[in-house]
């Protein structure tokens, strides 16, 4: 009170409305040049270069504590005051600037992180949008707890001491919650690393689904069968994950069996009707159709092909093409598919006659 009172008696009227002349000034008259400058800049309509685009976003970024603190000081040079309250002054203007600085900062790093991760192609659209999102908030907390600290430090406090107690303190703290922060880590070096991002399906053990969000602790993945699975980012880390949504091409092997009794000339036929039920498949590049082995009860060919689009309907729809042309041809030239069979021989029975097409078991 006695500090009021004399700031009270050492100012007159005039003095106290020319300060007060001063800051409205002040705050007028940079409100009027913000929306001067912005309107200039938002004529371009987006043809503006990058220098000026960045301009805008500092200039949008200037709030009302840089007038309020350019005010301050053109006030007390209207004024009186003893050296504690002038002292006060210059640490109101000063923690004013800082603010103001942390603000113009942030506009300048999401405006650095917007044209670093700038995208047309939507197929990384995704993982850009996670990494500039968790970036952007790395370097929040890094500048704002910047920010924090120097306001501290002007307004006399030990900023030495405080940062070795929280320091101290953080130790305690990691100790006891290590679990979360290996969740924060891991859901970091997903950001960073991108195994997956939103959208992509993945197949985690026996597990399998579209990643629908990416968060602090947890990821979730919305199931084929409808429900959502949560995984923890440190067990998801260490688990092995297939990843179909950066799949290019699929490649595809399958198997085929013919009785045993089948002539070789039809055996021979085989691999070549198997290739052209392959080739008459769109989008599709054909590798190799191969007579195998032998089997309990059949003759096996194996053939593989790629299909060029790792769509999972359009490899179905390949694979049912395939099938009913080998059926359809099978028919045709009278090959028989096989399936599984036995042959029994009874003790002192007569022998049967020998056709080759089973597998024999005595008894």
């Amino acid at each position: 009170m006695k500090l009021l009172r004399q700031i009270l008696n050492n100012n007159s009227t005039e003095d106290w409305v020319l300060a007060l002349l001063a800051v409205t000034t002040c705050m007028v008259v940079f409100e009027l040049l913000r929306r001067l400058v912005l309107r200039r800049i938002r004529r371009m309509d987006g043809s503006a270069p990058g220098a000026l685009q960045l301009l805008a976003e500092v200039v949008s970024g200037t709030r009302v504590l840089l007038s309020a603190a350019i005010g301050v000081y053109a006030a007390v040079q209207f004024l009186e005051l003893p050296a504690a309250a002038e002292k006060v002054a210059d640490r109101v203007f000063l923690a004013l600037l800082m603010l103001q600085g942390g603000f113009w900062a942030s506009r300048i790093l999401d405006f650095w992180l917007h044209r670093r991760f700038e995208t047309s192609d939507p197929s990384t659209e995704g993982a850009r949008t996670m990494t500039r999102s968790w970036l952007s908030f790395i370097g929040r907390v890094v500048l704002w707890s910047l920010v924090a600290l120097l306001i501290l430090d002007n307004v006399g406090i030990n900023v030495t001491t405080l940062v070795a107690s929280m320091g101290i303190g953080g130790i305690a703290v990691a100790l006891a919650v290590q679990n979360i922060l290996g969740d924060l880590f891991a859901s970091l070096s997903i950001a960073i690393d991108q195994p997956f991002v939103i959208g992509d399906f993945i197949i985690v053990d026996d597990l399998m689904g579209t990643v629908e969000h990416v968060g602090l602790k947890t990821t979730r993945v919305r199931s084929l069968s409808g429900e959502q699975l949560i995984f923890s980012n440190n067990d998801l880390l260490k688990s092995r994950i297939r990843n179909y949504k950066r799949m290019h091409e699929r490649r595809i092997e399958f198997r085929i069996g013919v009785t045993y009794d089948t002539p070789p000339e039809k055996l021979q036929r085989i691999p070549e009707v198997m290739r052209d039920a392959i080739t008459a498949q769109q989008p599709v590049r054909f590798d190799r159709a191969h007579f195998k082995g032998f089997g309990p009860s059949s003759l096996d060919f194996e053939a593989v092909y790629y299909v060029l689009d790792p769509d999972y309907q359009i490899y179905m729809d390949v694979q049912q093409g395939i099938n009913l042309r080998l059926v359809r041809e099978f028919g045709q030239r009278e090959i028989s598919f096989a399936f599984p069979t036995h042959t029994v021989y009874l003790a002192g029975g007569p022998a049967p006659a020998t056709t080759g097409s089973t597998q024999s078991q005595t008894r």
